[in-house]
């Protein structure tokens, strides 16, 4: 945490407010902070509520005119403030701004490159293309204080994909545009959220809400890939975890939700997986 809130202290446009919210740690967390930054933050200890109830207590004590997430064990380059200050307050009907983010492993050694364009080819209302893939790092958004009086920050009743949710949220409301630098490193590769079980769940309930809402604003066929596009991710999933009864239903969902090429091709190396593991575990039991 603290070389997260150092590199706050080190833009080149300086923060004007740095809200720390600790979510129930026992670490001594308060003295460390205190000791390090005294009055140049503002700490806040909570009980333990989640990551999206932290995230949107501090977001509702901020004042700014623009709000910036930073995660404990993420940081911003220097220029990451000023460069998306300037970006929003050039376009002035642009709700959020995204920046890539150098993506590294618990040693700091870098994995790869976070590339927005990747998904949002074109700056503007991009809910078509972020229903095709919401992955978010948070550390890479900045927006308008009225984006989150709009849609309420993260939902708290998710364990995990809250950020997705964010995410598709945002744009299904605002505008969103991207500067492609690398603004901001992100740690990866750490067993957290991401690893429960529930997260397919999660993943699934986030996608079939947003193509809902979604009906009638973005083209069938987009919304029907996506929506086949995420059971195939719980499918492969399931299939890494032996649970081919789950795997076999997913994949079912999805070619049931969309007739698009790559899904059925997909769709079928997916089952053509599935079968292989199944062989491979009943071979294995076999020689015991």
């Amino acid at each position: 945490m603290i070389r997260a809130i150092k590199s706050a202290l080190a833009q080149t446009r300086k923060v004007e407010e740095i809200i720390v919210i600790d979510d129930g740690s026992t670490d001594g967390t308060d003295a460390a902070l205190k000791a390090a930054f005294g009055d140049r933050i503002l700490y806040v200890r909570q009980a333990n509520a989640g990551v999206s109830a932290a995230r949107n207590r501090g977001m509702a004590m901020s004042r700014g005119r623009y709000i910036a997430l930073l995660d404990s064990d993420d940081e911003w380059l220097p220029e990451k403030t000023a460069r998306q200050v300037e970006w929003l307050d050039a376009h002035t009907e642009f709700g959020m701004v995204l920046c890539d983010v150098e993506r590294v492993d618990g040693e700091g050694r870098m994995i790869d490159r976070f590339r927005r364009r990747d998904v949002i080819r074109e700056d503007g209302w991009v809910l078509s293309m972020v229903l095709q893939d919401p992955a978010l790092a948070p550390v890479s958004a900045m927006f308008r204080r009225e984006v989150f009086a709009d849609i309420g920050g993260f939902d708290e009743n998710l364990a995990t994909a809250e950020d997705l949710d964010f995410h598709l949220r945002v744009a299904s409301r605002w505008r969103i545009g991207v500067v492609e630098e690398i603004l901001a490193r992100a740690v990866r590769g750490q067993d957290g959220l991401s690893a429960l079980a529930r997260t397919y769940d999660d993943y699934t309930k986030v996608i079939e809400r947003a193509v809902s809402s979604a009906e009638g604003r973005v083209p069938r066929a987009d919304a029907q890939r996506a929506l086949a596009a995420a059971y195939l991710r719980n499918a492969r999933g399931a299939v890494f975890e032996n649970r081919f009864a789950d795997a076999m239903r997913w994949i079912r969902k999805a070619r049931s939700n969309s007739s698009d090429r790559a899904i059925r091709r997909e769709a079928r190396s997916t089952g053509m997986l599935a079968v292989k593991r199944i062989a491979l575990n009943l071979l294995g039991r076999g020689r015991r």
